[in-house]
């Protein structure tokens, strides 16, 4: 029947979301653009390149630029530990790795995020951040990895 197919198109769209921590908060990508979750490896600093590019790694053969997300999204630096994961996402044509705490799990957010722009004021505070996302009470910062992997805009 016709119906069962409008019942479905009914029910809330769901997102499936990488979490993992930077320092003691939550955050969290699409699972679409998440490629894989790699142990801590040897990165190769690159000279000249921006504060935020660590460096980069050898991923099976292609050289794969990683960024520390803290100092992106300008948070305060922790050591690494054995927790600490690359995260490798792909952004249309672009690869890049991640450097996080720690990956939590895989959820799922079951209601759309609230706009990050209604949460916090201010513009350049939520350019990085495309919505906050909550599971029972817990809250999960849902990161715009296009501005991320973005290069900073001239004159900001």
């Amino acid at each position: 029947m016709a119906n069962n197919e409008n019942n479905n198109v009914a029910t809330e769209e769901s997102l499936q979301v990488v979490a993992f921590k930077l320092r003691n908060e939550e955050y969290g990508v699409s699972i679409l653009n998440v490629q894989e979750i790699r142990n801590l490896t040897d990165i190769t600093r690159v000279p000249f390149a921006q504060d935020f590019i660590k460096g980069v790694i050898n991923l099976r053969g292609s050289v794969l630029p990683v960024i520390d997300l803290k100092e992106r999204l300008g948070l305060e630096e922790t050591p690494y530990t054995q927790d600490t994961r690359i995260v490798t996402v792909t952004v249309g044509d672009l690869h890049v790795g991640m450097l996080v705490d720690a990956v939590t799990e895989v959820l799922t957010l079951t209601a759309k995020p609230i706009d990050a722009k209604k949460a916090i004021n201010g513009k350049e505070l939520t350019r990085f951040l495309s919505g906050i996302g909550n599971i029972d009470g817990r809250l999960i910062i849902m990161l715009n990895l296009e501005e991320i992997i973005g290069l900073p805009k001239e004159g900001k």
